[in-house]
């Protein structure tokens, strides 16, 4: 039996299915558990998602109403994982990445189930489908529906969510993450009914006045580079958010941005917030990878060219660290 068929049987064998994705959400976890949450249903069981924190806010076309928030509704989260017979464990490679879920999750005993594609998972589940190549966990998702036999029940209600995590995990479809069989699965979700001029309008014109005005002040007043290195980099500190009335998710593409800066071959944003600095570390080339930067100095890791970390000094230390690692970890311009 495939690993693919073997989750199948699990899901038919279940009553009570959780979903559960990583802490700070983003269109790949909220994509690829809506997604998983559409398809098993359609197989009549009985499933909830449920999430650390909520989604950013220009992801809200979807219907997010089936997701669970630990934040807010911290005993519906806590009944739900009681009664679980299977745990579904999506984007994420190590429990310590649910957040206020952890002990949750730690402490259920029913089997669980890791669908993920980052680097170096750890073994707590008891099946694990790993596949570091595939650009998006929605894109396993699809493997998943297609690869256990089901592939006639996917319709636009399941893909329109896994087409949103692929396009939003590989940067809209420019990261080498994107490979043939990506492709493949997009067709897929196009002859499924998928209407991917939509998501792309929904995704992308859904700004607020003050999010453009935050990020039109990040880049003119706050973008700093550093042209012997071609890294770009960004500090927002909580006072300049507050300003712009931040709302989660105001700052996601920054990181883009800047690295769209003719000649930019690393960018690097931190926001002050919750007390500390969360980076997200964006670049070009194999040889010009963020993940081990991230992991061996930021409590973070990820992709090779998309990573994430924090600090907890201040903006200004953050700041002073990162331009003092960035000759260590990329070279100089000729």
């Amino acid at each position: 039996m495939n690993v693919y068929k073997q989750i199948a049987a699990e899901i038919c064998n279940a009553s009570h299915i959780v979903i559960t994705s990583h802490k700070s959400a983003d269109g790949d976890s909220v994509g690829c558990s809506l997604g998983l949450l559409h398809f098993i249903e359609k197989l009549g069981k009985k499933v909830l998602i449920c999430h650390p924190d909520p989604a950013p806010d220009f992801l809200y076309w979807l219907d997010t109403s089936p997701i669970l928030l630990m934040n807010e509704e911290p005993e519906q989260v806590e009944a739900a994982f009681q009664q679980a017979d299977l745990i579904f464990c999506l984007d994420y490679n190590a429990v310590g990445r649910v957040g206020d879920m952890q002990a949750l999750l730690e402490s259920a005993t029913c089997k669980k189930v890791m669908i993920d594609h980052h680097l170096d998972p750890e073994a707590f589940p008891d099946i694990i489908v790993s596949e570091t190549t595939a650009s998006s966990t929605s894109e396993l998702i699809v493997d998943l529906i297609e690869g256990s036999g089901y592939d006639a029940l996917l319709d636009d209600k399941i893909g329109t969510p896994l087409y949103l995590g692929i396009l939003t995990d590989t940067g809209t479809f420019r990261f080498p993450s994107m490979k043939p069989r990506t492709h493949e699965v997009l067709a897929k979700l196009l002859a499924a009914g998928v209407q991917h001029h939509l998501v792309h309008e929904y995704l992308n014109d859904n700004n607020t006045v003050s999010r453009l005005r935050l990020q039109g002040y990040a880049m003119s007043e706050k973008l700093e580079i550093m042209e012997e290195y071609q890294v770009a980099i960004i500090p927002l500190s909580k006072e300049e958010l507050a300003k712009y009335n931040y709302k989660k998710g105001d700052t996601d593409s920054l990181a883009n941005h800047a690295l769209s800066i003719r000649g930019m071959r690393v960018a690097i944003v931190f926001t002050e917030r919750d007390g500390i600095m969360k980076i997200s570390f964006r670049s070009k080339g194999e040889e010009n990878a963020v993940n081990v930067l991230a992991a061996e100095h930021f409590s973070g890791g990820g992709h090779a060219n998309a990573a994430g970390g924090m600090s907890e000094l201040s903006v200004n230390d953050t700041l002073d660290k990162i331009r003092k690692l960035i000759p260590e970890y990329f070279s100089e311009v000729v």
